[in-house]
């Protein structure tokens, strides 16, 4: 019989006997990293230029907002208002960062490695999801606290004034959650049907741009009605439709105009939370189907 050749070497392997955190500790991992890599940190200082040049465009936009008003007593924009202005780098943004939280792990075939974790398939996309949305959330968001503490303290009628400008201050929060959790679902399920980030990128443009000129055609139709309903064709203007039927002056003080959608305001409503629902569930078939390869 011939002799053994092979030798065991221990190089010092060990069992593990830590805790095992499980899924919650995974997700969290997950959204934490996606929230991290929305804004460039803990990457290369090439991949934070964008992300922070539009955080200093939106800030010093609020914060001239805040001392222009200060000076003339005047409210130049609220803070709904301000979250509809800045929309335009809103989907600028998300065409950056949701292919890099998505599209990257996609071209580099990770998911397994994911997945062998005690992941289920819709954790992953639901915690980058919710990343994303944080971070639009906190680009409105931020810089209306900046406008907030510029005009709070500045109004000469105390904590009264205060109190007044935090009840105007929140409506415009909530409408930037609004903006947040639609443009985030949309540009998350876009970038995820490829692993390609200039594609997604290109991708999620075009939805959110080249719908528009379908509003504006709808718009000048003969039909009031369908003038009306004409907002529903895009992201951007359903987001809209929807603040100028919840916010109202808030939004548009009166007299200014607004979005005319008459009295469809609760169709909008409807109509947003059937397209985030749908996209998030799309997006979970998406990744069930990932799994499967």
């Amino acid at each position: 019989m011939p002799e053994p050749t092979g030798v065991i070497h221990d190089i010092g392997y060990q069992r593990y006997t830590g805790p095992r955190l499980g899924r919650r500790a995974v997700f969290g991992a997950l959204y934490l990293h996606g929230l991290r890599t929305a804004f460039g940190l803990g990457r290369s200082p090439k991949a934070k230029i964008f992300p922070w040049l539009v955080v200093a465009i939106v800030t010093v936009v609020a914060a001239g907002l805040a001392a222009v008003r200060s000076q003339v007593g005047e409210v130049v924009l609220t803070y709904a208002q301000f979250a509809d202005n800045m929309s335009w780098l809103v989907i600028f943004f998300v065409a950056v960062v949701a292919p890099e939280l998505v599209s990257r792990d996609l071209r580099s075939g990770v998911l397994p490695l994911y997945f062998s974790r005690p992941l289920p398939r819709s954790d992953y996309p639901l915690a980058k999801l919710l990343a994303l949305a944080t971070a639009l959330w906190l680009l409105l968001g931020g810089p209306q606290l900046v406008m907030f503490l510029g005009a709070a303290f500045t109004t000469g009628e105390g904590m009264r004034g205060v109190w007044n400008e935090l009840l105007d201050l929140l409506p415009g929060l909530l409408y930037a959650g609004l903006w947040a959790v639609v443009f985030a679902s949309v540009g998350l399920l876009v970038a995820s049907l490829t692993g390609k980030r200039a594609f997604a990128a290109g991708g999620i443009v075009a939805v959110f741009l080249m719908t528009t000129p379908i509003v504006g055609t709808l718009s000048i139709m003969p039909s009031q009605t369908v003038n009306e309903l004409a907002f529903l064709a895009s992201p951007s203007t359903l987001v809209g439709g929807v603040g100028a039927w919840a916010l109202g002056d808030l939004l548009v003080p009166e007299g200014q105009g607004g979005v005319p959608i008459g009295d469809f305001g609760p169709v909008y409503a409807v109509a947003a939370v059937l397209l985030v629902t749908g996209c998030v569930a799309l997006l979970m078939l998406r990744y069930r189907k990932v799994a499967a390869r």
